[in-house]
């Protein structure tokens, strides 16, 4: 969908297909027909924006191949699709039974990260609508923090120069314009957007960026408006912001909040759990499971009051979860009135990113593949609702 700001500028809103299994070109084009149509037809527009996820062998595979990505983009026209933002988070494999850590590799100090990379810059300049003022694709926050060795960091600031360059000359021969973003999440070198700001000083700034994940944003207990201006005032963009809310459990020293956050441990992703202090302390644990029952569980109380905790769960927006649980939505509006809110939008590039449908408890999983695109399209018909809210306006 694309929405207008008020000072011109034109919103994309997409949802992203990393919900969808399958690393190949056949698979994604199969999801066009499977997914991508009836989550249009559900939402009842003419045009929907597709994130889509392209895994390491389909995006060389595009970047080797301008046949084939006239193949993709002629596929997607016919269908009302159109794609201005990649996922080139995960290399592959991302909705296997068990990814957890495997997400992160390989990371920015290998030179396949940056192949990968580039091969999805080179497959959506030639996928992006003629009227597309540019693309953009999200990346991961250098590494998991550990191992990361100076030479890491070293080999990873190399690679990053490599990529302003790579960016520079696809821009030359392709006349498109493709930002990268650098995707902050817990328990990575890039944890926050002050560790970003803090990694990110060098690198080109015209190409390469920040994606806020919100769901990301939230679990960090980072302030939307600080968060974004934050980025703002050292010089970066923000290329990109996935819509998404996180899992919260306001009291985890109740019972019942504690077996209703076992609920959503699972074995395929990683859910790092943060709680915060009255003084503003935040305690980490790098997966749900450790919080809830490692050696040394996440704090419940301290001082004698609750410890907030938040989960990294993709929560559906707009699901209403049984009590005593609840999403950070309310984050997820602050951050969207931080992001476009204002006189000129901070990013024109806005992704839904629930890629955990598969995964969630029993009642809120969909069964089929009709039920999946009809709760997709409910979340992108609540972040338009919110945006329109916010004074956009819906184009045809």
């Amino acid at each position: 969908m694309r929405l207008r700001h008020a000072d011109g500028t034109v919103v994309h809103l997409a949802y992203c297909t990393n919900v969808h299994a399958g690393d190949d070109l056949e698979d994604v084009l199969n999801h066009l027909d499977r997914f991508c149509l009836p989550v249009r037809r559900h939402l009842g527009v003419d045009l929907l924006g597709v994130g889509l996820w392209l895994a390491a062998p389909a995006a060389a595979a595009l970047a080797a191949d301008p046949a084939a990505t006239a193949r993709l983009r002629t596929a997607l026209e016919e269908r009302g699709l159109e794609t201005v933002t990649l996922n080139g988070f995960p290399y592959r494999g991302f909705q296997e039974p068990v990814v957890k850590h495997r997400v992160y590799h390989p990371d920015w100090a290998d030179p396949a990260r940056l192949r990968y990379t580039l091969d999805c810059a080179e497959a959506l300049a030639g996928l992006l609508p003629d009227d597309a003022a540019r693309g953009s694709v999200s990346t991961l926050p250098f590494a998991w923090r550990t191992p990361w060795e100076e030479e890491s960091a070293q080999r990873a600031a190399a690679n990053l120069a490599r990529l302003g360059e790579g960016l520079a000359d696809l821009e030359q021969r392709t006349g498109r314009t493709v930002r990268v973003g650098m995707e902050p999440e817990p328990g990575c070198v890039v944890e926050t957007t002050s560790d970003a700001v803090r990694h990110l000083g060098d690198v080109d700034h015209e190409r390469v960026g920040v994606t806020l994940d919100l769901c990301h944003l939230a679990t960090g207990f980072e302030d939307p408006d600080a968060a974004v201006a934050r980025v703002g005032d050292a010089g970066l963009s923000v290329v990109k912001a996935q819509v998404s809310a996180a899992l919260q459990g306001a009291d985890p020293s109740d019972p019942d909040t504690l077996t209703a956050l076992a609920d959503f441990d699972e074995s395929r992703f990683l859910h790092q759990v943060r709680g915060r202090e009255a003084d503003g302390t935040v305690r980490s644990r790098d997966d749900l499971p450790d919080a809830l029952r490692g050696d040394a569980p996440l704090p419940v109380r301290a001082d004698g009051v609750p410890v907030p905790w938040r989960v990294h769960v993709h929560v559906p927006l707009g699901a209403e979860l049984e009590a005593p649980l609840d999403s950070t939505l309310a984050d997820t509006c602050a951050s969207l009135e931080a992001l476009v809110g204002g006189p000129s939008p901070r990013t024109d590039h806005l992704e839904v990113e629930t890629y955990t449908w598969g995964v969630l408890p029993d009642h809120l999983r969909p069964s089929t593949d009709d039920e999946l695109a009809a709760r997709i399209a409910g979340e992108l018909g609540w972040a338009r609702d919110v945006l329109v809210d916010l004074g956009l306006k819906e184009l045809p």
